[in-house]
């Protein structure tokens, strides 16, 4: 959750399923609360799911400063897999391994340093 936190969302309801063993956790950007996105929470966790996490694709989620949020993630130890080298795109990971890709809202912003020439880590 603290993740998903610093990308702005905050949770708008859950639902904890005793029977089922899981919770569904909906996030949105506060004022969007009509467009969230759900988290899935097994209680006994996810024996048998590909490693990766990239078994569904990623969650891509527009931003507003694409620099600004990369600095923002990294000052929380949050690793830039793929840095916003074109002022446009980039992609982290959440602690659970899911692949998210970062959009800059509107036109892509200026190539810019130290991102313009920043290398990739690891794998999204």
């Amino acid at each position: 959750m603290a993740f998903y936190k610093l990308l702005g969302l905050v949770e708008t309801r859950r639902y904890d399923s005793e029977q089922g063993r899981f919770s569904l956790i909906f996030l949105a950007p506060p004022g969007q609360e009509d467009a969230p996105i759900e988290l899935t929470y097994n209680w006994d966790g996810d024996d048998g799911l590909p490693s990766d996490s990239r078994h569904f694709g990623h969650l891509a989620y527009g931003v507003d400063n694409i620099y600004e949020m990369c600095q923002h993630l990294m000052d929380n130890g949050v690793t830039i897999n793929r840095p916003p080298r074109d002022g446009r795109m980039a992609f982290v990971r959440s602690p659970d391994n899911i692949s998210v890709e970062l959009l800059q809202n509107g036109e892509a912003l200026e190539p810019a340093e130290p991102w313009a020439s920043m290398e990739s880590s690891g794998h999204w």
